[in-house]
């Protein structure tokens, strides 16, 4: 079966759950409406405040963007799906979810290890943040991220779309590229090399990146003075625990994918593929908007009606 011919994918995970598809189907709405209007109003108040406009809000509202995109791409599908008695997707549907989905997977990595990189500059090389993070060379690393990002997805979607396909059952509630290359009963090493290759260019030079930043803002917390010791832990603990969320939520859906989990219950692993598509959104919105004092001091302003 060429993978040209299947005309649509069986999602095999979701299960017969009666009249709780209701309940689910409004649990989820709801989380997607909170989504939406927790990342929008960051959005609002970080474009309309003068003041905000500083590279790591720029940064912020950046990531705050790729929220609402990546669980756009996720959520009106999860939605139908959990609605319907037939679990199927189409190929063309399929194939705009897994670009969705992936794309926003990297964006939110790479966004947050230049996030990292700023923090790094603030808080260790304060004297040159200024000449170092100008306007123009915010605008072309977001620029960097994005483009990355689509270009980096768009040649994994094209290598999987020439694989000979021998089935057309996805095992997760929603698309993604590694479950169709499963599914392949063709040579993949073209699609490993690159993968392999990616991980090693971009992955793992981000890692150390981000390694290298928080050890020299260790290495000032535990050296300066305390006054620069609260001002790095404050600034950085919301960036830190972002990182360490989304981190989490990857590895687990890293593990589902390439290792076998069937001993873990269905509704587990459905929780834990979703994990980093789900909780992320929510919670970057939630954990900047109260730990970054400017944001509270302009959320209330806007929220008021007072004039930045």
């Amino acid at each position: 079966m060429n993978s040209s011919r299947v005309s649509y994918f069986t999602l095999a995970a979701y299960v017969d759950s009666g009249l709780l598809r209701y309940l689910f189907f409004m649990m989820l709405l709801s989380l997607y409406l909170l989504i939406v209007c927790a990342n929008v109003l960051l959005i609002v108040v970080i474009c309309m405040n003068r003041s905000l406009h500083e590279p790591m809000y720029v940064f912020l509202c950046s990531l705050f963007v790729n929220e609402l995109y990546g669980s756009t791409g996720l959520f009106p599908l999860l939605l139908v799906q959990i609605l319907s008695d037939v679990h199927t997707v189409s190929l063309p549907l399929c194939f705009l979810q897994i670009f969705c989905v992936h794309s926003y997977g990297h964006v939110e990595f790479l966004t947050l290890a230049i996030m990292s990189y700023d923090r790094y500059l603030a808080i260790c090389r304060p004297l040159q943040y200024n000449s170092v993070m100008t306007a123009n060379k915010v605008a072309a690393l977001t620029a960097v991220i994005w483009s990355v990002s689509v270009i980096a997805v768009l040649v994994t979607v094209s290598l999987m779309a020439r694989l000979k396909l021998c089935g057309n059952i996805i095992t997760k509630v929603y698309c993604d590229n590694y479950s169709l290359v499963k599914l392949a009963c063709s040579d993949t090493s073209v699609n490993n090399i690159f993968g392999l290759l990616y991980m090693f260019s971009v992955v793992i030079s981000l890692l150390v990146l981000i390694l290298f930043t928080y050890a020299r803002i260790l290495k000032v917390c535990f050296s300066g003075s305390k006054q620069t010791r609260q001002k790095a832990i404050s600034t950085c603990t919301p960036h830190l625990l972002s990182l360490l969320n989304f981190s989490f939520g990857a590895f687990f859906e890293i593990m589902q994918s390439r290792f076998n989990m069937s001993s873990l219950h269905m509704m587990s692993r459905v929780f834990l593929s979703l994990y980093w598509l789900t909780c992320q959104p929510l919670f970057n919105p939630v954990l900047y908007g109260l730990k970054i004092s400017k944001i509270r001091i302009m959320f209330k302003n806007v929220l008021c009606g007072k004039k930045p």
